[in-house]
């Protein structure tokens, strides 16, 4: 299963991807419990270059090379030659200069992170290009999914939001589904895909999404960053017809329903306040789990890997 890179979900066979999240299990059990550190990429230099702002996933990469004993550098994008029109190309030269094992890209075109790839000998991973993938995040939810349905196979989740500019709605459905997880889409229709995903049911209606019986609700952070036009009348309508609010919260209670968002979440526009205070939000065990997700990662593209903790 020797691999340089991590790309996106749909090159990963089931293996590699059952092989992730059973190696997840013992780092997540390793940093919880008195040990934070372990010597297993000892020597080893990771880089993140990172061309769109980033707190959560920039943060959750670092703890995990740090927790794995690796030297970590962030490349200032904003300081950089790139601002003076330096090429990817230029970049990558000299970060290849540097000796570097790891460079850990995010960038908002599409395929940015397979063309670094392709000239660079260090191992590359996406950590988010442009609507098309962000494989971590797939990994992490399907790790957190797992935690709460060790047999996910037939379970539902429903993902609301912005789906035509999400790359967490392509990846993580797509490793959803390679799980045996039933996926359906609920968005205005200005903000699904014109080519609706194959197996994906899809909706447009919360009454009708509901009466789908999902066991997850997968909120979607709105991207107006990514919106080159007006696709609803204003965030609080969006609130009003598709947000989770203090009655829907109610509902999803007493059905017993899990939440999941990859955050930044928009308090007030997909969901209310009292969302993070729910006994069944995994929104916080998300962002652990991304940590021990990514040691993962970074330990199976380790050169000369054991593949044992």
């Amino acid at each position: 299963m020797a691999r340089k890179d991590l790309l996106d979900i749909a090159s990963l066979s089931r293996v590699e991807i059952d092989h992730l999240l059973h190696q997840a299990v013992p780092f997540k059990e390793l940093f919880t419990r008195s040990v934070k550190k372990v010597p297993a990429l000892k020597g080893k230099s990771v880089l993140t270059l990172f061309y769109e702002p980033s707190t959560r996933t920039h943060s959750s990469f670092e703890v995990a090379a740090k927790r794995l004993s690796a030297d970590v550098t962030h490349f200032d994008v904003g300081q950089s030659s790139i601002t003076k029109g330096e090429s990817v190309r230029e970049t990558v030269e000299t970060l290849e200069a540097m000796r570097t094992d790891f460079i850990i890209v995010r960038h908002s075109k599409s395929g940015l992170p397979a063309m670094i790839a392709s000239l660079t000998k260090a191992s590359v991973i996406n950590a988010g290009d442009g609507a098309h993938a962000h494989p971590t995040q797939a990994l992490l939810d399907a790790f957190t999914i797992m935690e709460k349905f060790p047999e996910p196979a037939g379970k539902r989740v429903l993902i609301i939001g912005d789906i035509l500019h999400s790359r967490v709605a392509r990846s993580t459905s797509l490793i959803l589904k390679k799980l045996g997880i039933e996926v359906a889409y609920l968005a205005p229709g200005s903000l699904l895909p014109k080519l609706g995903a194959e197996g994906i049911h899809r909706f447009t209606d919360y009454a009708k999404a509901m009466a789908w019986l999902p066991d997850i609700v997968y909120l979607l952070r709105v991207q107006m960053e990514r919106q080159d036009a007006q696709f609803f009348p204003s965030l609080r309508e969006y609130h009003r017809l598709y947000g989770i609010t203090d009655e829907r919260l109610q509902e999803i209670s007493k059905r017993g329903l899990y939440l999941m968002h990859p955050g930044p979440v928009n308090r007030g526009v997909e969901l209310c306040d009292a969302v993070m205070e729910y006994e069944r939000s995994l929104i916080n065990d998300q962002v652990e789990n991304g940590i021990a997700v990514r040691m993962a990662v970074l330990y199976w593209l380790k050169p000369e890997a054991n593949h044992g903790v």
